[in-house]
């Protein structure tokens, strides 16, 4: 579809920022108020996606394991629901049986809320999100997404709304992460998935990814994957502000051959630079977002344990997990079917040692900010890795599966035991 560049994005620049600094934004609001500072404490959640739980870490350090939730405490109640609707039932095989693996997913993306005393949960299967209790273990509330998946989340710096991505409507609702009222919503792409908020809560990015799950994998039939886009909405009155569509601005740079599927993204810390994966490439690109143009390209190493037959790459992510470390000087780079990850110099793009790891899903930052964590959902594991020398520093056993990691904050010290 045409692209509209307008004076409105280019002028909220500033206002973008790391998307990893959204939960420390959250987590600092929540320390701040009245008479919670103490109670807070600063953790790592761990979505176990095939288990249906999320491990609770310390967010620093040895990054031990605190406790485990259980998000499907509802389980069977969905799975009642399902079995008595023959069109959700095909849904729910559908997702096992492509973007599941075999697996159901039960949890992709999760946030604490400001107080520290729920985790906000992304269930693809049951397509839905839900509050959970951290002392109780209890749903407080339940939001149905229209269509039939739930992906990717999104939570404003200041913690009181929370955006998901319902993959198979097209849609991004926007909720309150207290109630779980929808505030609003709006339209994507096929496929949306990554959500990003601006620092001052103004806009939503939105990433749409197309159809991941065909064997039409050629070069010459990436056509068929749809119609892929991000789109910048105002996230209070959720009207469109811009569409960007990569094709374009990839064939002006001289590489038609790449997919314009943007997977996950990064906005360097003053937001005039995007850092962001597509489909099937070995490497990232950096988005200029004044010029409106791609200004570098980083190629990483190829695996050669890897296979060439793009139809085995999962979801089409050759590499899948990207994030920068605070100051902005370092990227960090899951290499999701090369099984490692790495640490690149934004300066130079020159990257360090390639860190053995098993289908690494997902790259977040410590709360020090020193480590970048990678979950290895190959070897239901996380693992950081040292910015500064590059080289992994400590890896700790997590549940099933383990994808999207998070900063978040719990009060009272632990969460409710699950048994897990």
């Amino acid at each position: 579809m045409p692209v509209r560049r307008t004076g409105r994005l280019c002028s909220v620049v500033a206002a973008l920022a790391l998307t990893v600094t959204a939960p420390t934004a959250v987590a600092t609001a929540a320390a701040s108020a009245p008479g919670s500072a103490a109670a807070l404490r600063e953790v790592l959640f761990v979505g176990n996606n095939w288990d249906g739980t999320a491990d609770v870490l310390e967010s620093t350090g040895d990054f031990a394991r605190i406790g485990r939730i259980d998000v499907i405490p509802d389980k069977d109640e969905r799975m009642a629901e399902i079995n008595a609707d023959p069109i959700r039932w095909i849904h729910f095989m559908a997702i096992r049986n492509s973007v599941g693996e075999g697996h159901d997913q039960f949890v992709d993306d999760m946030y604490s809320t400001p107080d520290g005393r729920s985790v906000v949960v992304s269930r693809p299967s049951f397509a839905d999100v839900v509050s959970l209790d951290l002392a109780t273990g209890r749903i407080n509330w339940r939001f149905p997404v229209s269509g039939y998946r739930s992906d990717h989340m999104a939570v404003s710096p200041d913690g009181r709304r929370v955006a998901v991505s319902a993959s198979t409507s097209n849609t991004v609702h926007v909720l309150d992460i207290g109630t779980g009222e929808e505030l609003g919503s709006f339209r994507t792409g096929d496929k949306p998935h990554e959500n990003v908020f601006s620092a001052d809560g103004r806009h939503i990015w939105n990433m749409s990814i197309g159809e991941v799950n065909t064997a039409l994998d050629a070069t010459w039939l990436d056509w068929t994957k749809g119609d892929r886009r991000i789109t910048v909405v105002d996230a209070a009155t959720f009207e469109r502000v811009e569409v960007i569509d990569m094709r374009d601005r990839l064939d002006a740079a001289g590489l038609k051959d790449h997919s314009d599927a943007v997977r996950p993204a990064a906005f360097s810390p003053d937001g005039s630079k995007l850092y962001f994966q597509v489909s099937f490439f070995n490497g990232f690109l950096e988005y200029d977002v004044v010029t409106d143009r791609i200004t570098r390209t980083k190629t990483l190493p190829k695996n050669p344990a890897t296979s060439d037959d793009r139809t085995t790459w999962v979801n089409d992510s050759r590499h899948h997990g990207i994030t920068l470390k605070p100051d902005g000087s370092k990227i960090c780079v899951a290499g999701t079917m090369d099984d490692y990850a790495t640490v690149v110099d934004r300066t130079t793009l020159a990257e360090g040692p390639l860190v053995t790891v098993s289908k690494p899903y997902w790259a977040t930052v410590s709360g020090d900010g020193r480590s970048c964590v990678v979950s290895e959902s190959g070897a239901d594991r996380v693992t950081a890795i040292d910015f500064a020398t590059g080289e992994k520093t400590v890896s700790v056993p997590v549940g099933d599966h383990p994808q999207r990691v998070r900063l978040g904050r719990v009060a009272g010290g632990r969460p409710a035991p699950s048994g897990g």
